[in-house]
């Protein structure tokens, strides 16, 4: 492929290419497959489906978030996929990281100004609703999601879907 040559109608036409034969699969495989960005194929879900909010709503959505009890915290890489069960402790800046300390196996520390913007995904994962809010780096990657979780019959959790669409309707058409 001639990276040169290559324009956003370009990309964008691999990318709704790779989504059309995979449209419930990983986001980061259908961007490899593309040879795109992850954020680029969250662009082009169906209307809804991806609600993007300002960089600077980290604070207020990360509170927000840490009322939610345990939820999935996960960090996808090209060499681990890193999920923990867990509550979001609240966080505290310092020395340029936002620091996540607290009785909960969900802890470090966050580059907080690498953050572009936050992203709710409402769609189908393997023919199953998720729901999950990414926080993008200026790269198009998510440096890590948060996840509704599910019930022992794998449903997503009523409580917690609620306060996800309520927190997404806050940011959609912003």
């Amino acid at each position: 492929m001639d990276v040169m040559n290559d324009t956003s109608a370009d990309r964008r036409a691999r990318a709704v290419a790779a989504l059309a034969a995979k449209p419930d699969g990983i986001v980061e495989a259908i961007a490899g497959e593309a040879n795109v960005t992850p954020a680029e194929i969250l662009e082009i879900l169906p209307d809804g489906s991806a609600v993007i909010a300002g960089k600077d709503h980290f604070l207020d959505i990360w509170n927000e978030l840490a009322t939610w009890g345990v939820v999935l915290f996960l960090v996808h890489t090209e060499d681990v996929v890193a999920e923990i069960d867990g509550s979001l402790p609240l966080g505290s800046e310092g020395h340029g990281w936002f620091n996540i300390h607290g009785d909960s196996p969900i802890g470090g520390h966050i580059k907080k100004d690498n953050c572009a913007s936050i992203t709710f995904v409402d769609r189908a994962f393997h023919g199953r609703r998720s729901c999950s809010i990414w926080f993008m780096n200026a790269k198009g990657a998510a440096m890590f999601k948060i996840f509704v979780k599910r019930d022992e019959a794998r449903e997503l959790i009523g409580e917690q879907l609620a306060k996800f669409e309520a927190l997404r309707a806050r940011y959609q058409g912003a």
